[in-house]
């Protein structure tokens, strides 16, 4: 296994996490539609990368997995809708929402820096297929972190202050 593969199939269990965090997230603060929406929109994005990474690391003799399923909704998920309409922003929803943030913030950071591998190796061994996958997909992971950074920046005041 090369440098690259190992690289490949980190990133690929990298975006894989953090889609399911991002869902995970967007359905515990289901009440916060501004965060649950984007949450979803980025946890789209770690699936396509997932599913793009699992397509190029044919051409490196991986076998990667696709992307999740996800089951359709059914009680369960009725039932922490219903929860979470009752809990509303209460301040302890909003420090879980921080620390939310900042674990995807973090998550991002983490695959953000296996883009940023991928590209100088691509770059270094002229790999276009490589070199192309990265240029689609990194950007995409930056906003990802801008987004988590942000939502941290104008929440933090607001929320550890009313505590």
């Amino acid at each position: 296994m090369t440098g690259i593969t190992t690289t490949l199939r980190t990133l690929h269990n990298g975006e894989r996490d953090l889609e399911e965090a991002l869902l995970a997230a967007a359905e515990r603060h289901r009440t916060d539609h501004e965060f649950h929406h984007v949450a979803i929109d980025c946890a789209r994005w770690s699936r396509e990368h997932s599913a793009r990474l699992a397509a190029v690391g044919h051409h490196y003799g991986l076998d990667l997995p696709g992307p999740h399923d996800h089951p359709t909704p059914g009680a369960l998920a009725m039932l922490r809708e219903k929860a979470a309409e009752a809990l509303g922003r209460r301040p302890e929803t909003g420090l879980l929402l921080l620390h939310d943030l900042r674990d995807l913030h973090l998550a991002a950071a983490r695959n953000s820096v296996h883009w940023e591998m991928l590209a100088q190796a691509a770059q270094a061994s002229r790999d276009e297929r490589l070199l192309e996958l990265v240029s689609s997909c990194h950007p995409q992971t930056l906003r990802q972190m801008r987004w988590t950074n942000t939502m941290i920046k104008v929440l933090s005041p607001q929320l550890l202050l009313s505590v």
